[in-house]
């Protein structure tokens, strides 16, 4: 096994050398414009959940433009942590894009002059060679571009898929893009944008300075970090999602990957309406507890938040969350003691807790 695995790196590592004629990131040797991010000032790569375009209020198809820049940057993975990172304009994941069924998308793809590697995108809303990826491969400096007919209605993923894509998606190249139904879709109060992603790194998770990329570990599928939004306990503190009580919440949730299935969750809260697989001619589930969500897949979730209080997003691999992958969900409004009250001191049981915990110890 250890020959099959030698030589399945070493095929990676040829792959690797062949997307680009430039010197390769692992030498350390490749420098970008200080607005790009560096070590001393690393950039905020973290979207915020709440940016993505509001719900379409049209109903005839019209042509979208999609201008996608990819950026290679050095970002903050934590406080006093940095890695470098491959974007979509400079964030992770990529833009939300939002789009009609019939609509017409005219998608440009420039990547940046400093980039090290060859780029792409591969829209899993295209129906074509490559979701579009065989036409937007470009070099550093090249603007590249397609167009497409959106006909299925969805939430799809996009990422680079510029061979090895397992490491471009890794270094943060993915996002969503929303093909609304024609009669769209039933209106909620709030919307967020959160995507699940992976970091390998040749250093363990939580150490201090600027990490490097581990294709080893990539191939071994054996991630250092877990992240919501690029980055560890980024949707958390100042960019938490954000509520009140009585209203109706609507998450457009994806996996970037590129290798793990999430089990996603939040702690506290029921799904009302689970759009499996992000099937939106398919009656969503209701009332359930969590979704599994594969690499390169998506689902959409409605909540209703009737309970104020602190809500975790989680994978329900929760060893993850000890790798950096938990968000907030912070809710306030009036307290509702008819659905929940917190614990208070008992000084007695009920005949029927008596008879439980009686139960129990035997």
């Amino acid at each position: 096994m250890s020959g099959f695995r030698n030589a399945l790196y070493a095929a990676a590592a040829s792959a690797l050398a062949l997307t680009s004629s430039q010197p390769s990131l692992a030498a350390g040797n490749h420098q970008h414009p200080a607005e790009n991010g560096t070590a001393d000032k690393p950039l905020d790569i973290v979207r915020q959940s709440t940016e993505l375009p509001p719900s379409l209020q049209r109903r005839g198809p019209e042509t979208v433009t999609v201008n996608l820049e990819t950026v290679e940057v050095t970002g903050a993975i934590a406080d006093g942590t940095t890695y470098h990172y491959w974007t979509f304009n400079r964030k992770v994941p990529g833009p939300f894009v939002r789009v009609r069924i019939g609509d017409t998308v005219n998608v440009e793809l420039t990547n940046a002059a400093d980039s090290s590697e060859r780029h792409s995108v591969d829209f899993h809303a295209v129906t074509g060679p490559g979701g579009g990826a065989v036409a937007t491969d470009a070099a550093p400096g090249e603007t590249k571009g397609f167009s497409f007919k959106a006909v299925k209605p969805g939430l799809y993923v996009y990422h680079c898929a510029v061979p090895l894509a397992a490491q471009h998606i890794a270094n943060g190249m993915y996002g969503l893009i929303l093909v609304e139904p024609a009669e769209g879709l039933p209106p909620v109060d709030r919307e967020f944008y959160v995507m699940q992603g992976e970091l390998y790194t040749e250093e363990t998770f939580g150490t201090k300075g600027k990490l490097t990329a581990s294709t080893e570990k990539l191939l071994a599928e054996q991630p250092e970090y877990y992240v919501f939004n690029g980055a560890d306990k980024a949707l958390t503190n100042e960019k938490a999602l954000r509520a009140r009580t009585g209203e109706t919440v609507r998450i457009y949730f994806g996996v970037g990957g590129p290798n793990k299935t999430s089990s996603f969750h939040v702690i506290g809260e029921i799904f009302d309406k689970a759009y499996d697989l992000a099937s939106l001619t398919s009656g969503p589930l209701t009332d359930v507890q969590t979704i599994t969500v594969p690499p390169g897949g998506a689902s959409v979730v409605d909540l209703t938040l009737d309970v104020p209080g602190e809500y975790t997003l989680v994978d329900h691999a929760l060893s993850r969350a000890a790798r950096g992958l938990v968000g907030k969900l912070i809710v306030e409004g009036d307290e509702r003691p008819d659905i929940f009250t917190a614990a208070t001191a008992v000084s007695g049981h009920s005949g029927h807790d008596a008879h439980m915990s009686d139960h129990m110890s035997e």
